[in-house]
């Protein structure tokens, strides 16, 4: 089945990250039948729990709680499934994943056509320093922070603290900033996005509200979203941030270098793993994007030299939350503290 690439890997124990694209694309091809099995329970198990959060309602308030913020995982999983909808992975038919990520949009409250457009621009972008600023997590380098006003250090420092990068923020960036096609506010067709996902989402709370209240949106709707945005988005953050990151100026930045080592392998537990789907086996994903989520394990086994490569552990994972700055003479992520010793 991987013929081509079992006779690469005969041929160089270290392959370089462009050579790796060619190996990758053996496991492109999604199987109808199987992303149509992965759609179904998920978005199954996620309609049940909201079923079960609003029933519990007659119940126990705490119960209802439970329950949705139990069901932030499906809601989690349902983002990366429009991911892969937006890389074109999920079916062969490209209009048919579209709309699917389009429909899954309203419950993530992401516009898909905007976010596929600026996911498309990290992915091309990512790790050029040159090129900061869309679809990623706001990093300055130590040079950078140094020459800053100490208000605006302030700002900085406010936007990476945890509180805000993990906890305030990603209600903002899916409540607030995603009603608006922020940086694409030139094309219609991303004001069709957004305001088509918009009116759907007004109309299903509409509904929700006109035969429960305000209950089901205060204990299901919103907690379930809440938990699902801050998990998300810390997803996105230890992906890319983490000590031994890549980054290079416009000049010298390679987009297949980037991808492989400026990109992490978190190695999660295995029900972790399945919720967040294979999202962790990042530096793949970056490689080749085409690649359905579900294969993404395929890849590992058969490749030892990337099962082993970027592996971050959970407890790994904790200590970026600490790292702020690029230090350019380093070549690696620094805290605040650290670079403040950095000259």
């Amino acid at each position: 089945m991987h013929h081509s690439s079992e006779a690469f890997e005969q041929d160089s124990t270290e392959p370089n990250a462009r050579d790796w694209v060619k190996v990758l694309a053996d496991y492109r091809e999604p199987s109808g039948l199987r992303s149509t099995f992965e759609l179904g329970v998920t978005l199954g198990p996620f309609v049940l729990l909201w079923a079960a959060a609003w029933f519990s309602l007659s119940i126990s308030p705490w119960l209802t709680l439970f329950i949705s913020l139990c069901n932030a995982a499906f809601l989690v999983r349902l983002f990366a499934i429009q991911h892969d909808c937006g890389h074109a992975a999920f079916f062969k038919n490209r209009t048919l994943s579209d709309w699917i990520g389009r429909v899954i949009g309203v419950l993530t409250l992401t516009p898909y056509d905007v976010w596929r457009r600026a996911h498309s621009i990290h992915h091309s972008s990512s790790g050029n320093l040159g090129r900061r600023g869309m679809g990623d997590i706001q990093t300055l380098t130590v040079t950078e922070y140094k020459a800053l006003s100490p208000t605006k250090r302030f700002m900085y420092r406010l936007y990476r603290h945890p509180i805000v990068l993990f906890g305030l923020g990603p209600g903002y960036i899916f409540l607030l900033e995603n009603r608006l096609p922020l940086g694409f506010t030139d094309k219609a067709k991303y004001w069709i996005s957004s305001m088509c996902t918009n009116a759907a989402i007004f109309v299903a709370l509409g509904v929700i509200i006109y035969f429960g209240g305000l209950m089901p949106i205060l204990l299901i709707f919103l907690p379930t979203t809440l938990l699902a945005a801050s998990a998300g988005v810390w997803l996105f953050y230890v992906q890319h941030q983490f000590e031994h990151t890549h980054w290079d100026d416009d000049e010298d930045w390679d987009l297949h270098e980037a991808a492989l080592h400026g990109s992490s392998h978190y190695v999660l537990p295995s029900v972790l793993q399945w919720l967040s789907a294979n999202i962790g086996i990042h530096h793949v994903h970056h490689l080749y994007s085409r690649i359905p989520f579900y294969r993404l394990p395929e890849v590992l086994r058969d490749h030892a030299v990337l099962a082993e490569s970027n592996r971050m552990t959970i407890r790994d994972s904790i200590v970026t939350a600490k790292l702020h700055l690029w230090d350019e003479k380093s070549k690696r992520l620094l805290s605040f503290a650290q670079a403040e010793k950095a000259t």
